[in-house]
């Protein structure tokens, strides 16, 4: 059985010492699990070299999925990011998080994903739009713009581009328009694999417009197909230069060297995309793949580059022969990939939170010295196998090695400059989007189809089209399909994720700023309206209602789900409610609830936990958007200012406060576990009878679940002398007390 031990700088396995294979199956899974949380932690605090170790013990035990070793990536980026930001003039630059309506108006149109012009533009759920392109590669596992979790794409086949944004762009760049549309045709090419139409077409769009971005590396994708990648590493090249923070550009060169077995070189350029963005999942999703080939113990190739590493003592040599190899199967130039290995095992093995000083002493203006002592690692195919049982000594000498040989320097070859130096501060901004021609923009462009006004936090829905919010809502009260294609709208209703969409909303915000000005001030008049507690106040028609006693609701006409939307938005998180009443609609007397939570149903139903707050008394009727409405007085107890009165009053309320305990223990168990359950226990008895508007609590609790007649309870309900309801409620005790409990 293999031993695990440690000289102090991290667990590895002992010399002499093979796996004995007849271990419980379960026992191995439990130590593999083990080691793989130790791997986890030390890669965590970024000891990446007994990670490394670790890793490579955990793959012995069993399979290991490439995922498994998320945190090891994470460690080996924060490794790479800090090394190459160890010159000052050195950084690592990361996109802008910028709300559409605080950054720069010429920035509008611009797509969070690719910094371009948006092109077939998708709104998703958070209310970011992103070019269809950007979205159907998985480019990113979070938005760019808000962290939305963008990995769920069960959304994304529904989603069809804004219909508003979309002829907005080809109105505001028409000759733009036609290019995307070419550069989809070359896309469509790339997809059934026809790569003589698709170059053909790419060098079109390339000749009409030579800055053109996209199609460059849509060539370039083309050229990888045609294996021409000497071309194609050409166009990502320029791409690297006019476009150093587009991190699709270091994946795609990094696919390219790989296709060309240059496993190092791509690792360097898919951490180089990483450094720019930490999100973008299938550069990460290599990178985990080939830090498992390196860690892996079947890995002909890792075994065999750690020998060479460990045993060879001539490194000017090893250079010589690793750089002839490489020439003959790349292009002239990718010779500038062969100098940076060193450079990316350092990272791997060599660079740790508690030794970047060492690292950093390998680089000198952002270049790498040809003799490095871990370049052997690209002569993987002549090299002799190592055992199995020697991995673990290999790799703890290799490290030792790549520590005492860390005070190389460069030779002073400017040719061998590291592919890292087009990230330096100062040229990695984005290409500007083109600003957008104010002339062209009309009001009229941006109205809502269904209230006809100038949209007011604009919502779009999957199927593209966009309303105000508002107004989006109220037509899902009545039915799950978009008010305009009639598509389903369940999910999209299930989810209550109406969010603005920011790129239509920055755009009236900065570019029609009065008509925004003039739309937001009829919105708060409305809403003012609205937020008054005296005058048109929503009622809701359905039952009685007490001070302090719960009232849940559930709540599916549409008329009334709009009425507790506008109370929840609002603020006020009030109604009235009362009982039906034949000749006037509703009663004159009733209660004002407060909403203490809604929990809304997937197909539009709310449940509504209210609370009794004050009675009040109807003075006038009125109807608004299909619900009642009503102004209303509020209605409070008069208060016994004698002392004489308040001690009769005071021993009639503890005389029907005892009468009532009395009724409530003699009915069945089960009875008063439905009750309980419903309104909860019955409130303690109060020692100032007059310390809230509507007297005690407990009067309003009993009378809830006393089994009376409606009528019965709305003429103690609009009582306002405590003596009088207290009075009545011992009438009805004393009644139902004389009727045996059956």
């Amino acid at each position: 059985m293999s031993v695990l031990h440690s000289d102090g700088e991290g667990l590895f396995i002992a010399p002499g010492l093979g796996y004995n294979m007849d271990w419980d199956e379960e026992d191995s899974v439990d130590h593999q699990l083990l080691i793989l949380q130790k791997a986890d932690t030390l890669a965590s605090e970024n000891h990446l070299k007994e990670a490394l170790d670790l890793f490579s013990v955990a793959i012995r035990y069993g399979p290991v999925k490439p995922e498994q070793l998320s945190t090891l990536v994470d460690c080996i980026l924060r490794n790479f990011k800090a090394t190459h930001a160890s010159n000052p003039t050195d950084t690592i630059t990361h996109s802008k998080k910028d709300s559409s309506a605080d950054q720069n108006p010429g920035d509008i149109f611009c797509c969070p994903g690719c910094h371009r012009l948006l092109s077939e533009p998708l709104t998703v759920s958070c209310g970011h739009t992103y070019c269809k392109r950007c979205l159907q590669r998985d480019l990113f596992s979070k938005c760019k713009l808000c962290s939305n979790d963008m990995r769920r794409r069960a959304e994304m086949p529904l989603l069809r581009p804004n219909v508003i944004l979309s002829n907005l762009l080809e109105k505001c760049y028409p000759s733009e328009a036609k290019i995307f549309k070419d550069i989809s045709k070359v896309e469509d090419l790339l997809r059934k694999r026809l790569f003589e139409e698709a170059l053909a077409l790419s060098n079109s769009i390339i000749e009409s417009d030579p800055g053109e971005a996209l199609a460059r590396m849509c060539r370039a994708e083309v050229y990888a197909g045609l294996k021409q990648y000497k071309s194609a590493l050409k166009d990502l090249e320029e791409l690297c230069v006019t476009s150093p923070d587009w991190p699709e550009v270091y994946y795609r060169k990094g696919k390219i060297l790989q296709e060309m077995n240059c496993t190092n070189d791509s690792l360097q350029v898919f951490l180089q995309c990483l450094a720019l963005d930490e999100d973008f999942m299938p550069a990460r999703k290599e990178v985990e793949k080939i830090v498992y080939d390196l860690v892996s113990p079947v890995c002909k190739n890792v075994k065999a580059g750690l020998q060479e590493t460990a045993l060879s003592s001539s490194p000017h040599t090893r250079s010589k022969v690793l750089v002839s190899e490489a020439q003959a199967q790349a292009p002239p130039t990718t010779h500038t990939y062969q100098k940076e290995e060193c450079d990316v095992l350092s990272q791997l093995e060599n660079v740790e939170h508690s030794g970047l000083s060492r690292a950093s002493s390998l680089r000198v203006h952002g270049r790498l010295g040809g003799s490095g002592p871990e370049e052997g690692m690209k002569r993987v195919s002549s090299a002799p196998q190592l055992g199995d049982q020697d991995k673990g000594v290999m790799l703890k000498r290799k490290l030792s090695i790549c520590e005492a040989g860390s005070s190389v320097i460069d030779n002073g070859g400017n040719k061998h400059k590291k592919q890292v130096d087009v990230m330096v501060a100062g040229s990695c901004t984005p290409a500007p989007c083109r600003e957008v021609p104010a002339e062209l923009l009309e009001a009229s462009d941006l109205e809502c189809p269904l209230c006809m006004r100038l949209f007011y936090q604009p919502a779009t829905t999957p199927c593209g089209h966009t309303f105000c919010k508002s107004c989006l809502e109220r037509c899902l009260d009545h039915m799950s399909q978009c008010p305009l294609c009639k598509e389903s709208l369940k999910e999209y209703l299930a989810s209550r994720q109406y969010n603005i969409t920011e790129v239509l909303d920055g755009l009236i915000k900065n570019y029609l700023p009065e008509e925004h000005l003039e739309r937001h001030k009829t919105h708060i008049e409305e809403t003012e309206e609205l937020s008054d507690l005296t005058k048109n106040v929503p009622m809701f028609v359905c039952t009685m209602a007490y001070p302090t006693v719960p009232c849940p609701l559930h709540v599916f006409e549409p008329r009334y789900r709009l009425m507790i939307r506008r109370c929840m938005e609002t603020g006020t998180k009030r109604f009235g409610m009362c009982i039906n009443d034949a000749q006037k609609g509703f009663a004159d007397y009733g209660c004002m609830l407060q909403i203490r939570s809604v929990h809304f149903l997937p197909d539009g139903r709310s449940v509504v936990d209210t609370v009794g707050w004050k009675r009040f008394q109807v003075l006038n009727r009125g109807m608004k958007d299909g619900y009642n409405t009503a102004d209303i007085e509020y209605l409070e107890d008069v208060k016994v200012n004698n002392a004489k009165g308040l001690l009769k009053l005071q021993e009639l309320h503890d005389q029907v406060y005892e009468q009532a305990c009395g009724w409530f223990q003699s009915l069945k168990s089960h009875f008063r576990g439905q009750i309980l359950q419903h309104f909860g226990p019955m409130p303690e008895r109060e020692t100032d009878l007059q310390a809230t508007p509507n007297g005690p609590a407990w009067c309003w609790w009993l009378l809830a679940v006393l089994p009376i007649d409606p009528r019965y309870q709305l003429s103690v309900l609009s009582m306002m002398s405590l003596k009088e309801r207290l009075v009545k409620i011992q009438h009805i005790l004393t009644y139902l007390q004389s009727i045996p409990n059956e």
